[in-house]
């Protein structure tokens, strides 16, 4: 798995771990907005010269990602929460403009960086939508 990659003056191979939540935890990322996210996240990462490795989204977002060094995370991160915010305000609640107070993402996110255990994250985020399923089981019993 050595996808190091070039820029000008730059080999590189930063990947990240990223985890964020929808705002007060609630289970918004069902249905049709579920689905479409995966894409809209996809497209965000190529704007800013990144690339989307794995991902999931039970009812929080998991994600490996590459980005170069000439971004910073955060700035990636907050780009992603913001746009994809602001997609799903258009697509979904049908609003032409952007209205203060009307954010979807928490403003906290989970970060690590990623080096020889690439493996091991890859398995984790796919493994994050059967564990979730294990849980929801679990609690319908009680």
């Amino acid at each position: 798995m050595n996808d190091i990659q070039c820029l000008s003056h730059t080999k590189w191979d930063c990947k990240y771990h990223v985890v964020w939540i929808p705002k007060y935890r609630r289970k918004r990322l069902y249905g049709q907005l579920r689905k479409s996210l995966g894409d809209v996240f996809h497209e965000l990462a190529r704007q800013r010269e990144s690339r989307v490795l794995e991902g999931q989204q039970p009812d929080h977002v998991h994600m490996l990602i590459s980005i170069p060094p000439k971004y910073g995370v955060s700035q990636v991160v907050g780009y992603m929460k913001g746009k994809s915010a602001i997609h799903r305000a258009r697509t979904y609640l049908g609003q032409k403009k952007n209205y203060s107070g009307m954010s979807f993402w928490a403003r906290e996110y989970f970060v690590s960086t990623v080096g020889a255990d690439e493996e091991v994250v890859r398995e984790y985020i796919r493994d994050q939508e059967k564990e979730d399923q294990g849980i929801e089981q679990l609690t319908l019993f009680k």
